[in-house]
C-alpha cells in the first residue's frame, strides 16, 4: 500500500513539472541578473521616467535605489529601497499570453516587507500588467493608501468605457465592488509571502479572477463581463509602482493553475529552474 501511494505522489509530481513546462511563458528570478531567466518574449527590464513615458524606455535598471541584493527566496532579490516612481517593467508581448477574447494565465511573485511601516503615503502596486491604466484592461495588485492596515486588493478590470462608461473615480461601487480585498494580509518584513493571481475567460463575458497568498485562496472576482483591449506595444509587466520592499521571484502561465498547483508552486519556493530554462 505504501509503494502504491508514494509511486502515486512521484506521478502526480512528474504530470505537474511537464505541465509546467508547457505552460510557463516568462520567470525572472533575479538570481543571474536583472533580465528574465525565460521568456517567449524579450527578456530584458527596461526603465522609463514614468508610464507616460514608456515608449522612450530605455533596457536595463537606471534607478539608483532598485539593486539586486542576496537573500531572496531562492538566491538573489530586487530591493526597491525608496518608493519607486519611475517605470521598471518587462515587455508583455509574448511574455504573457494575452487574447482579446478568451485570456487565461497565472502570474506568481513574491514580496518581504511591511506594508504600515516600509510603504510611503500613496497607494502601491507591486504588480500590474496593462497597456494603459489600472482601470482600463489590467490586472494588479495594491496596498491601499489611508486603511491601518492597509488592505491588500485584487483588481481586474477591463475596458474602461465598457465598465464605467462616466469614468467615475475609483471609489465608488462599480470600482470597489469588483475588488477581492484582505483586510488584514499576513505580510511582515523579514518574511516572503508568496502572491498568486489566476484568470480565466477574460473578455468572454464570462471572466473570473482569484487570488492566493501562501498557497491558500483568499477570494474570487467573478462575473467579468468587459472586453480586455491591448495595444501590444505598449503592453508591460510594471513591476514596483510606488513600492519599497523586496521584490522576487516572477513567473508567468499560459493557463490558470489549479488550488493544489497554486499549493505546489508556493511549496517549491521559486525554485522553477528544473521546470523550464
Amino acid at each position: 500500500m505504501m509503494k502504491v501511494l508514494c509511486w502515486s505522489l512521484l506521478l502526480s509530481s512528474a504530470l505537474f513539472a511537464q505541465d509546467w513546462k508547457q505552460s510557463l511563458t516568462f520567470r525572472a528570478s533575479f538570481d543571474r541578473g536583472l533580465d528574465a531567466d525565460f521568456a517567449l518574449g524579450d527578456k530584458r527590464i527596461f526603465t522609463a521616467p514614468d508610464y507616460k513615458a514608456q515608449m522612450a524606455a530605455r533596457p536595463g535598471l537606471d534607478h539608483p535605489d532598485i539593486t539586486l541584493v542576496t537573500g531572496g527566496v531562492s538566491g538573489s532579490a530586487l530591493r526597491f529601497g525608496k518608493k519607486n516612481v519611475k517605470a521598471i517593467f518587462y515587455q508583455a508581448d509574448k511574455n504573457v499570453p494575452f487574447r482579446d477574447g478568451d485570456w487565461t494565465g497565472t502570474i506568481s511573485f513574491w514580496l518581504n516587507l511591511d506594508p504600515d511601516q516600509d510603504l510611503e503615503p500613496g497607494f502601491c502596486d507591486p504588480i500590474q500588467v496593462t497597456d494603459k491604466a489600472y482601470n482600463d484592461s489590467a490586472i494588479w495588485v495594491d496596498f491601499t493608501k489611508d486603511d491601518k492596515p492597509r488592505h491588500f486588493r485584487l483588481g481586474v478590470f477591463g475596458d474602461l468605457k465598457a465598465w464605467n462608461p462616466s469614468n467615475l473615480p475609483s471609489d465608488n461601487p462599480l470600482f470597489t465592488n469588483r475588488l477581492v480585498t484582505i483586510a488584514k494580509p499576513p505580510f511582515r518584513r523579514g518574511t516572503w509571502t508568496h502572491v498568486a493571481i489566476t484568470h480565466t475567460r477574460l473578455g468572454s463575458g464570462k471572466g473570473v479572477a482569484k487570488l492566493y497568498l501562501d498557497g491558500k485562496l483568499q477570494g474570487t472576482a467573478e462575473s467579468i463581463a468587459e472586453a480586455f483591449r491591448w495595444d501590444m506595444a505598449r503592453a508591460a509587466i510594471r513591476l514596483g509602482v510606488n513600492y519599497v520592499g523586496l521584490w522576487d521571484e516572477l513567473a508567468i502561465f499560459n493557463r490558470a493553475l489549479s488550488d493544489h498547483e497554486v499549493a505546489e508552486l508556493h511549496a517549491i519556493k521559486g525554485d522553477l529552474a528544473a521546470v523550464r530554462r
